[in-house]
Parts: C-alpha cells; structure tokens; sequence
C-alpha cells in the first residue's frame, strides 16, 4: 500500500459529533465507515490528540484523572444519515487508555478484554494509531500491545505526542529510535509522526494519513 495520499482521500471533514460509547461488544454500532481507532496508555494525550486534530476543544473528554475513558468512544463526522449510501467517509474511534495500574483489577481486565475482543473482531477497522509520550518513548506496555497486534494482524502506525515537550534534536533522534525498533514488527506501518496537540505539530501529516488508510481498500 502507497503511503502517498490521494487528493480526495485528503480532505479531512468537518466538524464531528459524538455518537456511541461502547462499554461492551453488543453496543458496537453496525459496521459501516471505515474505522480508525486510537490506543495508547493513560496520559498519553489521547483525547488532547483527536480534539486537536479535529479542532475541536471537547470533543473527547480530557481529564486530569488517567483511565479517565472506559469505553469505545465513537466519533463521526457531522452531517450523514449513517443509512447506507449515506454513510461517513470515516469513524473515529477512542479506545481506553492502558497501563493506570490505580484501577481496580476486574476494571482494568474488562477493558483490556473489551479493546482486544474489538480489534481481532472488527472488519471495518483499517488502522490503529498507537500513541507513545515523547517524553518517555516505547515502554515496556507499549512493547506488549504492539504483541498483540502484531499476532491478531492489525495494521497500526505510531504516533509520537507531546514533542513540544522535548528539543528538536531529542525529536529527531527518537524518531530514528522509534522506526529501528519497529522495524521488524509484521503489522507495524513503517513510519512514524511526531505531533503536538498543543502546538498543532505534525497534525495535517496525521489527518492526511489517516483519511489514506480511511480509503485503503
């Protein structure tokens, strides 16, 4: 697949809406758009990420609190009846933040069951964007779910946040770092964006790779 985006695969629409938390598989909405979901432990800045990339200030609830979202969070552009023939060019999806070791052992269990039982079962999921803090690179965790989407073969694609929070050159070094230590991952797409949701960095090379897996056949 070209990492080259097509003119019309481009566009990123809005504004968007929320339309559906799912606290469990049943409550999945039909499949219909393509769906491009995003994982990455707690305070990562997840929901700072996606209200950022659609310009939008609360459109993903942020707290203070990690493990803050539970559920599959469902977020579609405004304007389409979701019938068919009507339906969105593309959903984003936000997953629950792994990794906050204060919640309670059956919580964190469901959620971890939840978010996996979703990736391996879901047809329309073209790309996950795996978030990791520039600030403290891929740890441990981050190696375990890369595991796992490694051996259920979904395609996913690393995004570096928070780089307003390191020098340039300490950028630029863990990018290198980063894509070396990918770089034998079967479902790992090989390359990397370095964002910043508070500076807006890196957000249209993210909005333009995710409206190309979007249309990915």
């Amino acid at each position: 697949m070209s990492d080259v985006p097509a003119p019309e695969a481009t566009a990123f629409p809005r504004p968007w809406i929320f339309i559906r938390g799912v606290p469990a598989m049943k409550f999945l909405p039909p499949e219909g758009p393509p769906e491009i979901a995003f994982a990455g432990r707690s305070n990562v800045g997840k929901s700072s990420l996606i209200n950022a990339l659609v310009g939008q200030k609360a459109l993903a609830r942020t707290s203070n609190t990690p493990g803050r979202t539970q559920e599959l969070n469902y977020f579609v552009p405004d304007g389409y009846s979701g019938d068919a023939g009507d339906l969105p060019p593309v959903a984003l999806v936000d997953m629950p933040g792994y990794g906050y070791a204060q919640a309670p052992k059956d919580l964190v269990d469901n959620w971890t069951k939840l978010v996996f039982d979703y990736l391996r079962g879901r047809v329309t999921l073209k790309r996950v964007y795996l978030l990791i803090d520039a600030r403290h690179g891929i740890k441990t965790i981050d190696g375990e779910v890369m595991d796992l989407l490694d051996k259920a073969a979904v395609s996913y694609q690393l995004v570096l946040t928070k780089t307003d929070k390191i020098k340039p050159p300490a950028v630029t070094k863990l990018l290198a770092e980063t894509l070396e230590k990918i770089r034998k991952r079967p479902a790992a797409f090989p390359a990397v964006i370095a964002t910043s949701s508070e500076k807006g960095a890196g957000l249209d090379d993210l909005r333009a790779a995710i409206m190309t897996a979007a249309a990915d056949k």
